[in-house]
């Protein structure tokens, strides 16, 4: 693999500051509690978990723009939450960490998303969801796509976050596509099943290998395989590169004019919680790319940040000063 140089890497953290990077898709709460285990239920033989913290955090797309936001750039999330206590809470969590809420929309027809995770002795023993995942209306994706235009001229680059909870559409993801492209605007894929091959012209697509099995409908039981079918979605997908991500194997980046996948391992020393990893790795990739990064450079520096995050415990984010010492500590060890 390839090394950045420390001044490159200093000249592309200063620069970080200057990104403007729009984030569109589902959003959530992730809600945590913690606690312990000590006996059964004897009312069945389940354990009963007594509550030592109960913690909120911004999930979903809401996080990835959370992850641009302590990389020092500007996010701006555009989403919808329900008419209830959880959007206005969700709104002040983000007002609270000082992320506009301008681009979030209020929604009647379904509840805000909320994913429950009960956590004992640093295990995740449940996870309990509370959504809907219809289609939004067809006014709610006009207020989404008149958003994005009236702000289309300021942004460096758009990541679509979508998590199959009904916000991005194909209509909305066509129209908001074309107006990138034709304004020149870097488009950024964090794909899920539904809309797989919905996503055409994207400056990086990146799914993780479930996702491409699942997508194409193969299992790769070799290096082949999965490299041919790399290069295959690039095609397919019309796309100027795929990044896959192999977890503890770090990442394969498909290039277009290239025969061969570039290969990044994952720097990750211990992983507690691979939660929000992939939030991370595509903000951080759009970052990056906007303060002039190469498409391998910055897939180098998000794999560092998701090696980084992926040692906490929970959804958590990167940051700027964290992200910038871990680069510059490893290419201490490579001279």
């Amino acid at each position: 693999m390839d090394h950045i140089s420390q001044t490159k890497l200093e000249s592309f953290s200063k620069a970080f500051s200057t990104a403007r990077i729009a984030v569109i898709g589902d959003l959530m709460l992730d809600r945590y509690l913690f606690g312990s285990v000590s006996r059964l239920s004897p009312e069945a033989p389940v354990p009963i978990l007594d509550i030592h913290r109960d913690e909120l955090r911004l999930g979903g797309a809401a996080n990835v723009a959370n992850n641009i936001h302590t990389l020092s750039a500007t996010a701006i999330l555009v989403g919808v939450v329900g008419d209830d206590s959880k959007g206005a809470q969700f709104r002040k969590m983000l007002g609270d960490i000082g992320l506009s809420s301008e681009g979030i929309i209020t929604s009647a027809d379904r509840p805000t998303t909320i994913k429950t995770r009960v956590v004992a002795a640093s295990q995740q023993m449940l996870r309990v969801d509370h959504e809907k995942k219809h289609p939004i209306p067809t006014e709610t994706e006009e207020k989404i796509f008149n958003f994005l235009e009236a702000k289309i001229d300021e942004l460096d680059g758009i990541i679509f976050e979508d998590y199959n909870k009904g916000v991005l559409q194909p209509k909305l993801i066509r129209r908001i596509t074309e107006l990138a492209v034709r304004k020149s605007v870097p488009i950024f894929v964090d794909p899920k099943h539904d809309n797989f091959f919905e996503f055409k012209h994207a400056t990086i697509f990146k799914p993780n290998r479930k996702e491409m099995e699942d997508a194409l409908g193969i299992h790769f039981d070799g290096d082949g395989k999965l490299h041919a079918a790399g290069f295959k979605l690039l095609e397919m997908l019309e796309a100027e590169n795929v990044l896959l991500t192999l977890s503890e194997k770090g990442m394969l980046l498909f290039e277009r004019g290239e025969k061969e996948p570039y290969s990044i391992p994952t720097r990750a020393q211990q992983v507690a919680d691979v939660s929000g990893a992939g939030d991370t790795v595509i903000a951080t990739l759009a970052v990056a790319s906007a303060c002039g990064a190469s498409v391998r450079e910055a897939a180098m520096i998000a794999n560092r940040a998701a090696g980084i995050v992926i040692e906490e415990l929970g959804i958590v984010p990167i940051y700027k000063q964290q992200l910038l010492d871990a680069l510059l500590e490893d290419l201490e060890e490579v001279n």
